[in-house]
């Protein structure tokens, strides 16, 4: 029965796992490995408080069992007790120094804790003792993407899908870097075969319009957003993602319905206050807009996006001082921020400052060389 029931959890039958697992612990209570193997079969069905009593009889039979400490951890981590779970993870490490997935499972905890650098370690070393662990060069290729290096996210992954070619969140997490370098293309390929793997992959179509978003394919990336909501009809991003694509075509009453919906699922998203705050600039309605970003800025203080959107409001009611408050504060977080300084050489210009205007304009658009059609797209023609 133990046997058939660890077959059936490497085949993903994890209830029928579960079963025979249950009849062979009934035949004898002292089976470590039982009760591991059931925890593991919980513990991938996502019922974590289940795997963990699996976990822990198992270590009260076998203390220094680092797979059941080792699969406690991952549980716990399931479950977001982070600091429980690198607890667990210590111990397994203690026990056997060269457990790659111990130091795995530990560096995702760091990941989700957000401490990248410790993650990295752990990653490192998982792929010191495995370098076959496909999953170490995802979780290390996610963790440089989360520190914005994607070059060497992309490395990483690149030897995830070579060791997993059906990998599909490895393609996608492939794409999501390749779109951090504004590599729209290639993120599209990969976002591409991450559907084709997993045809039901919402994230995939979200990010996939994302993408074509970059390369202003509006309509396409319209029809990607309106697939990511198919598949789930709560997806907060997806409305707000589709709601920029709408505005990027002009049509900012229906952007502004799908920024509405997506603030409803989720009253936090500073995101889509910003970008309401943009379409109703667009259709003049100045005051929501104005207090559109002003919401958005309570729940992100200091947010160079929404600066920038609200110093682009104040430009098109003609007030250059508080335009010119918010692009200074967008400009000391980000110097290189195209639109900021475009902006702020309008708003020196509206103040009678022709060199500070003319160089500002000439910063940006060495940067942006289309800049000047955005701002007269947005209703700010050159002066």
């Amino acid at each position: 029965m133990a046997n058939r029931g660890y077959a059936y959890r490497n085949k993903y039958a994890y209830d029928r796992a579960i079963q025979d697992l249950d009849q062979a612990i009934k035949l004898d209570p002292d089976n470590t490995l039982a009760f591991v193997n059931r925890g593991d079969a919980y513990r991938n069905k996502r019922e974590y408080d289940r795997a963990i009593r699996d976990y822990d009889q198992a270590i009260k039979l076998d203390p220094n069992d680092a797979i059941a400490l080792n699969g406690r951890g991952s549980a716990y981590a399931g479950k977001r007790e982070y600091d429980r779970a690198i607890r667990d993870f210590d111990e397994a490490i203690r026990l056997d120094p060269d457990f790659a997935l111990a130091f795995n499972g530990r560096g995702a905890a760091y990941y989700d804790k957000h401490d990248y650098d410790r993650a990295i370690q752990d990653y490192d070393e998982a792929i010191r003792l495995d370098r076959n662990l496909a999953r170490a060069f995802y979780n290390r290729g996610t963790a440089y993407s989360s520190k914005h290096e994607y070059d060497r996210a992309i490395h990483d992954l690149d030897e995830a899908i070579r060791l997993d070619p059906d990998f599909a969140v490895a393609f996608y997490n492939r794409g999501y870097a390749y779109n951090g370098k504004r590599e729209y293309g290639r993120a599209i390929q990969d976002f591409d075969q991450a559907i084709r793997l997993v045809p039901n992959y919402a994230r995939a179509f979200l990010s996939r319009g994302g993408a074509y978003n970059g390369k202003r394919e509006y309509d396409r990336a319209v029809q990607d957003f309106d697939q990511a909501i198919r598949l789930d009809p709560h997806n907060a991003p997806a409305f707000s993602n589709r709601g920029r694509a709408f505005g990027g075509k002009r049509e900012y009453d229906r952007a502004i319905e799908d920024f509405d919906q997506a603030i409803t699922l989720d009253p936090n998203a500073a995101v889509a206050f910003n970008n309401r705050c943009f379409a109703r600039a667009m259709v003049n309605q100045f005051q929501k807009a104005v207090a559109d970003c002003n919401e958005s800025l309570r729940l992100q203080p200091g947010n160079g996006d929404t600066l920038d959107t609200r110093a682009l409001v104040y430009l098109k009611m003609k007030n250059p001082d508080l335009a010119l408050a918010d692009y200074e504060t967008a400009l000391r977080a980000n110097p290189k921020n195209a639109p900021a300084l475009y902006g702020r050489g309008v708003a020196k210009r509206l103040k009678g400052d022709k060199a500070g205007a003319d160089a500002d304009i000439a910063a940006a658009e060495q940067i942006s060389p289309d800049i000047a059609e955005d701002f007269e797209r947005y209703g700010v023609p050159p002066l």
